[in-house]
């Protein structure tokens, strides 16, 4: 099972975020367990290299 980061807030009776690793790419829910779901979504999607030009985050290590 892998664990994603994710950002979320509640704006207006929804629930709205994006996953850290792709900041892009941003989703909502009515609930918080809805927006999850549909981060799941989003996440099948963007890691299947089905879509051309994911952008992502990504850390470097420098001196």
């Amino acid at each position: 099972m892998t664990k994603l980061k994710f950002v979320y807030w509640e704006d207006d009776g929804f629930w709205l975020g994006y996953l850290e690793e792709f900041p892009d790419y941003m989703t909502q829910g009515e609930s918080l367990a809805e927006l999850e779901e549909n981060l799941r979504d989003i996440y099948a999607e963007l890691s299947s290299g089905a879509l051309p030009l994911v952008r992502r985050v990504g850390e470097l290590e420098v001196a």
